[in-house]
């Protein structure tokens, strides 16, 4: 049976129903993870769980420690990667509440460790990463989306800007011209570190403030935390139906 891993976001720094049988401190060859690896149960299978910005949330997206935290769900025996991403909507569609399971990734940032490749290597390795999602870890995510009711597109572009701000309206116009329907801080390097280590993984993206110059109105961290409050409820039932299947 396969061990998944679940990559909890902003709004997800722990996991309501895991019942915890041990915190793994893994240290890394890259550094420290963002928070202890908990393994446990959840939905009747054994399941991992790491809160990508630490519990509390304190680590902006741009000095996440992905390499870290990829290598220890690896170590800790992850077979499968579900992450959680809180995104802005570009794509019409994409209206607050809104889910989205992607299937192709634009990488917008600088300066992050982005590959496992590099040093003192024996020879140099190129990855495919034409089609950065997994397949069949998509299609587990849209089914269970369904069987819970809820709106989501069962694919889309993903932008990740480097963070912490939030983008400018040029920048989501640019992004919008570039085919992105949704931006998010997160969603890279962690996607390819994933693809390096062979490691099946998808995202599981939740809408929670229309992008600049979506909307009239400001973009507020009240809003987003609204958005969070209403949509956890599903994220986790999603994740427990994905799982019990």
């Amino acid at each position: 049976m396969t061990v998944y891993a679940i990559i909890g976001g902003t709004g997800l720094t722990q996991l309501d129903g895991l019942t915890i049988k041990s915190a793994l401190n893994l240290d890394s060859p890259y550094g420290q993870p963002s928070a202890p690896v908990l393994r446990g149960e959840y939905a009747g299978r054994e399941v991992l769980f790491l809160a990508r910005h630490g519990h509390p949330h304190r680590i902006p997206p741009h000095q996440v420690n992905y390499r870290a935290n990829l290598w220890a769900l690896k170590e800790a025996g992850a077979q499968a990667i579900i992450a959680v991403n809180a995104v802005g909507g570009i794509h019409p569609a994409m209206g607050t509440g809104h889910f989205c399971v992607p299937h192709q990734v634009i990488d917008y940032t600088s300066g992050r460790a982005h590959t496992f490749y590099e040093g003192e290597l024996e020879h140099v390795t190129h990855v495919d990463f034409s089609h950065p999602y997994d397949a069949t870890l998509r299609d587990k995510l849209c089914g269970a989306l369904a069987a819970e009711g809820c709106a989501f597109s069962g694919h889309g572009v993903y932008g990740c800007t480097q963070g912490p701000r939030l983008e400018t309206v040029a920048e989501i116009a640019r992004m919008e011209r570039d085919g992105c329907d949704i931006v998010g801080m997160t969603g890279m390097p962690e996607t390819v570190l994933a693809r390096e280590l062979s490691l099946p993984y998808a995202c599981l993206s939740l809408v929670v403030n229309p992008a600049a110059g979506k909307s009239t109105a400001l973009i507020t961290m009240a809003e987003i935390e609204r958005a969070l409050d209403e949509g956890m409820g599903q994220v986790k039932a999603v994740l427990a139906r994905v799982l019990a299947g």
